[in-house]
């Protein structure tokens, strides 16, 4: 009833993801980083020098600087030591007594140290949700993503994502920066939870996805372009399925548009510009070129 010895194997990359169900868009102004129970009792597990945990903890790092350059709140979710037959519950019946009291084991490792400015979550069920106050601290800062990483990825780490999906959270389940007792554990969460609850990504897309400077391509930025090449002084008066070349959007007007988005690095064809011009359709093929990026 106690951990596993967790064999090296080699952390999935971006071909191995499953398809995702969903087409959320992460958001540094609605996210927080989770980062679930690197604690030495459960790192300890795995072999020495493992590969698979050097390359957790790297990724992690990734994660946790970026968030922390946005100003993305940094939660970490720790189970208490020596916990007593009442406080386990029915995780005793499963894993034994825990954590123990002694050893220190319940430390956050070393190379993940939380700073400062982090949270740090007390946790008791598989759920990083489950008997605290993380829900809490999602509501009073008005936020509704949850960024997941950490271990194990079939245990704590999927319950959390699914937990989060049924809160009205938005789970990004990073599919390179958590870890598993085996390979076929690990595809087993990201499968799970990209066809049920979350979309799975890699840390390089997070980076890319929160870096993204493209924050203002919004529906009123194509409407106000629209309104400035066609000289409406009112923007907001254009609705989004109007035909917007029977306003005045003649080809050199789109062209002009088109060599806009280019600086913004969203490079549409004229074609398909022209036969669906209103600002729902480009809205659309805008959002589906930033998805392309990102995949």
């Amino acid at each position: 009833m106690t951990l596993p010895t967790i064999k090296d194997y080699l952390m999935p990359t971006k071909t191995d993801l499953p398809t995702n169900k969903v087409k959320w868009n992460v958001d540094k102004k609605r996210a927080i980083l989770l980062i679930h129970d690197m604690q030495e009792y459960f790192i300890d597990a795995y072999e020495e020098d493992s590969l698979l945990i050097k390359t957790l903890v790297k990724n992690i790092n990734i994660l946790k600087s970026t968030c922390k350059e946005l100003g993305i709140p940094i939660i970490y979710s720790a189970q208490p030591e020596g916990q007593n037959s009442h406080q386990r519950a029915l995780l005793e019946d499963f894993w034994g007594k825990g954590i123990p009291r002694e050893g220190n084991k319940q430390r956050i490792i070393s190379s993940l140290t939380p700073e400062k400015d982090d949270i740090l979550l007390t946790k008791w069920r598989y759920s990083a949700f489950k008997k605290n106050d993380l829900l809490d601290i999602f509501q009073e800062q008005g936020r509704d993503q949850i960024i997941i990483c950490g271990v194990y990825a079939h245990i704590g780490c999927l319950l959390t994502a699914a937990d989060a999906f049924m809160e009205g959270i938005q789970p990004f389940f990073v599919g390179d920066a958590v870890a598993d007792f085996t390979l076929e554990d690990h595809k087993q969460s990201l499968i799970y939870t990209s066809n049920r609850c979350a979309k799975t990504i890699t840390t390089e897309q997070i980076k890319q996805a929160l870096s993204n400077e493209n924050d203002d391509l919004t529906k009123d930025y194509i409407r106000e372009q629209v309104a400035e090449l066609i000289g409406y002084n009112e923007f907001q008066s254009i609705n989004d399925n109007e035909n917007l070349l029977l306003l005045g959007m003649d080809s050199i007007r789109v062209m002009t548009f088109m060599g806009n988005l280019n600086k913004k690095g969203i490079n549409l064809p004229f074609v398909k510009l022209a036969l669906e011009p209103t600002i729902n359709n480009w809205w659309e093929l805008i959002v589906s070129k930033k998805d392309e990026v990102l995949k």
